[in-house]
């Protein structure tokens, strides 16, 4: 079984910054490809972000690109999601997952496991 536990979210004014982190347990994380997945009130689960095992290969959506990273520390169990320019459109609940393929897959559909997710508020 796994555990993903995210935080790091909050409120913060278009243009600002947020660290959204995401401790994982229950498995040798360092295995894993990890994802960031948002959903915002009355829309699908979309894909924001993913990374390799071993974090030297990445995935962004076409909305988040240049503006927001991700990266791992697989000494801790914890992959982040560095978030910059934010805008209010960003405004969602934001999940880590992980998955047990070998993909940085954009499909939801590729994860097996999620967390409970974190709210981010993007004030304009």
């Amino acid at each position: 079984q796994v555990q993903l536990v995210e935080s790091g979210g909050g409120l913060v004014q278009a243009g600002g910054s947020l660290r959204l982190s995401c401790a994982a347990s229950g498995r040798t994380f360092s295995r894993y490809v990890m994802g960031w997945f948002r959903q915002a009130p009355g829309k699908e689960r979309e894909f924001v972000a993913a990374i390799s095992w071993s974090g030297s290969s990445t995935s962004y959506a076409d909305s988040v690109k240049d503006r927001f990273t991700i990266s791992r520390d697989n000494a801790k169990n914890t992959v982040y999601l560095q978030m910059n320019s934010l805008k209010p459109e960003d405004t969602a609940v934001y999940y880590c997952a992980l998955t047990i393929g070998s993909y940085l897959y954009t499909d939801r559909r590729g994860y097996n496991y999620w967390g409970q997710g974190t709210q981010v508020t993007v004030s304009s």
